[in-house]
């Protein structure tokens, strides 16, 4: 089981008994707004979900999604973060996909710009990962605030790159490349 600590915040693999801080989490419409794909409308649905994570977890190194609860160090339930590997390379190392989200009553408050350094150090220094991309919507600001705060790299303007709410809206993508492979 992979388990980061920071300041504040316990990152960890997904346990069953999750599930219910974990659907109050992705059953949200607000909070899933610029992830309507990971909406979830049943219990089932968000049952699927996090069974997904925990089985993922005991692959090993054929492990390919790092999906991780971030709690704050009191006990309390924040929200999800972790990373999909995209591509390999067994000289190179990784590159990855971060993503992130949170319950409402945490944004604004720096924890996810706490708890996204907290994995993206855990994917340079033990991941065998040289780059982590992430991106959002350009109407995300909040998520857009995290990712520079995080140091990354803003490296494409996407033009009505999906619909959502009714219309087009642009996505950025940014990136950031391993300290050790710059």
């Amino acid at each position: 089981m992979i388990e980061i600590s920071t300041e504040r915040l316990f990152i960890r693999d997904h346990k069953p008994e999750d599930i219910r801080e974990y659907h109050r989490l992705i059953s949200d419409p607000e909070v899933m707004f610029f992830l309507p794909d990971l909406l979830s409308t049943s219990l089932l649905f968000s049952q699927k979900s996090l069974d997904e994570a925990i089985t993922e977890s005991a692959m090993g190194k054929e492990r390919t999604k790092y999906f991780f609860a971030i709690f704050l160090k009191t006990g309390e339930y924040v929200g999800e973060i972790g990373y999909t590997v995209t591509s390999k390379d067994r000289e190179n190392g990784k590159s990855v996909h971060l993503g992130y989200f949170s319950l409402k009553v945490y944004w604004g408050k720096g924890i996810m710009s706490e708890a996204v350094k907290a994995v993206v150090d855990y994917a340079f220094g033990r991941g065998n990962v040289v780059k982590v991309e992430t991106g959002c919507l350009a109407g995300n600001k909040g998520s857009e605030k995290v990712m520079i705060k995080a140091g990354f790299i803003r490296e494409a303007y996407k033009k009505s790159h999906q619909f959502l709410g009714g219309k087009w809206m642009d996505r950025v993508e940014y990136g950031l490349v391993s300290p050790n492979h710059r």
